[in-house]
């Protein structure tokens, strides 16, 4: 049931002036000469992309870090066997799923940059009472309200993206923000090295969880305080930077933020062919994820590796992703429509590194090292499926849903990663190794189809309407065209909108 007028949250009186009618914000953002708006922009790339960036790394060192103590003393401090520990991976998923929606919930009835900051401060607190568990179920007890808490920040950086940049812009600054993994991954592996030598009472294992814990607290309440809820309340903006920075991405999306949940937009969510085959995507990307990140110390210490040399050897392993991220975002930031492409041949990469990994005798432990070094490179397409949701997702309610399911699926895909990894099938892994093979190739096919499917219905829009729009132009007439046909509603969904051409 679509909410009610009296339930739904009062816009501020910003909102309300500035959302009155996207044929007006249409003729004040034509009216920005190419150096006001490089000057916005550069503000806004300054002052909010590092604020993105170093949250979304400790998310990752975060989330990681139980991957770093499985080699430092958690499965014999926490008395839990193998398999416990393969549950105890998945129960940070099984928070993840049961938040998704709700917290998608979250991002329309309540300032968004305070509801993310509010999140983190959770998590953070959550992440170092991890060194207080003793047992399979307080150490599974925390890992789910991990998850809980920690569900909010990539969906919710997906819908800041598309707050704050036109489409064109997306893709790059997603692997910005998106590059903190990487980042974190690198250093993580370094600063677990340095503290596994820690010897003074706790275990090293304790003493990981209680640092990072204690640095995500800290960069929590700062970001309380700099992470902005709209660009109209930016204290990094001028005053008369403000109205311009709102309006420059919302009338390129043609759909302007919500306070209000729509019925209509909710379905159209559902239906929507981009829907599922984003769903399908994160699926199939995702149980690998989610065997590879928790397992890979356990993985490369099963080639005869020691534990220090394991920890040091995964670090080639995020640089290689980093890299290949690098590449992908200058590319596509200079060349439309190369976003599905990439995503395709990072999996074609990550195929090449399983195959060496189940391929290859177990005496060659650096081939199949290698193999592990290129498997995680798929890792770098996925900042770009949650770019095609910014580009290609019009209207508040429709992209919060979407947004929702494919983190569901994300979810899914996560949980049952590690089950697959079974002890008695060390080093080999057969059975996790043949299905990280067969989700990349389904992967593949997968995109192909998304691909193909936008194509088709950008040429058949451009055919009914008897001219061609190009999907990622600056083109302003064609959004003021979308607010005379419907009425002035700055909440428009892609579907309504038949002027909407997506990005490829």
């Amino acid at each position: 049931m679509a909410a009610s007028e009296d339930t739904t949250p009062p816009t501020t009186a910003d909102e309300k002036s500035f959302s009155k009618g996207a044929h007006e914000s249409v003729n004040d953002v034509q009216h920005l000469s190419d150096v006001e708006e490089k000057a916005i922009l550069r503000r806004i790339d300054l002052c909010l992309l590092p604020l993105m960036f170093f949250s979304y790394l400790l998310q990752y060192l975060d989330k990681t870090t139980l991957s770093y103590t499985s080699i430092l003393g958690l499965l014999s401090g926490t008395h839990i066997n193998t398999a416990q520990y393969a549950w105890a991976s998945s129960a940070f998923y099984f928070g993840y799923l049961i938040a998704s929606y709700p917290v998608s919930l979250g991002f329309i009835q309540f300032p968004i940059g305070k509801y993310l900051s509010v999140m983190m401060i959770l998590w953070a607190i959550i992440l170092t009472c991890h060194a207080a568990a003793s047992s399979f179920a307080g150490l599974t007890s925390l890992r789910v309200l991990l998850g809980i808490f920690e569900s909010a920040i990539s969906p919710g950086f997906t819908i800041l993206i598309s707050m704050w940049y036109t489409p064109s812009e997306h893709a790059l600054r997603s692997c910005i923000w998106f590059s903190g993994n990487g980042i974190a991954a690198i250093f993580g592996g370094l600063l677990a090295y340095a503290i596994g030598h820690i010897n003074n009472g706790l275990g090293a294992w304790q003493w990981l969880f209680i640092i990072f814990g204690i640095i995500s607290i800290a960069w929590s309440a700062f970001l309380f305080f700099t992470l902005p809820d709209s660009p109209l309340n930016a204290n990094f903006l001028k005053q008369d930077q403000r109205g311009p920075a709102y309006r420059r991405a919302q009338v390129f999306q043609k759909s302007y933020q919500s306070r209000e949940w729509k019925q209509d937009q909710f379905i159209e969510a559902l239906v929507d062919p981009k829907t599922w085959f984003l769903v399908l995507y994160n699926f199939f990307v995702s149980l690998p994820n989610g065997g590879i990140t928790n397992f890979a110390s356990i993985v490369i210490q099963s080639f005869g590796f020691d534990t220090f040399h394991t920890l040091l050897y995964q670090i080639p392993m995020s640089a290689v992703a980093l890299v290949m991220l690098f590449a992908i975002a200058i590319t596509c930031n200079r060349m439309p429509g190369l976003r599905c492409y990439w995503m395709i041949f990072t999996m074609l990469i990550s195929l090449i590194g399983i195959l060496l990994m189940r391929q290859l005798p177990t005496h060659r432990k650096w081939g199949r090292l290698v193999g592990v070094w290129l498997v995680t490179v798929f890792g770098a397409g996925w900042p770009l499926s949650l770019s095609l949701v910014s580009s290609n997702t019009a209207g508040f309610t429709k992209k919060g849903t979407v947004t929702a399911l494919i983190f569901i699926a994300y979810c899914v895909g996560n949980i049952a990663g590690p089950q697959l990894f079974k002890s008695n099938e060390a080093p080999r892994y057969n059975t996790a190794f043949s299905a990280i093979l067969a989700c990349f190739c389904l992967a593949i096919l997968d995109v192909v189809g998304l691909r193909c499917y936008m194509s088709w219905e950008n040429k058949r829009r451009d055919r009914k309407q008897g001219r061609t729009i190009e999907p990622e132009s600056s083109d302003m007439q064609y959004a003021s065209d979308a607010s005379s046909e419907h009425g002035g509603d700055g909440d428009v969904s892609d579907g309504q909108n038949q002027h909407y051409r997506y990005c490829l």
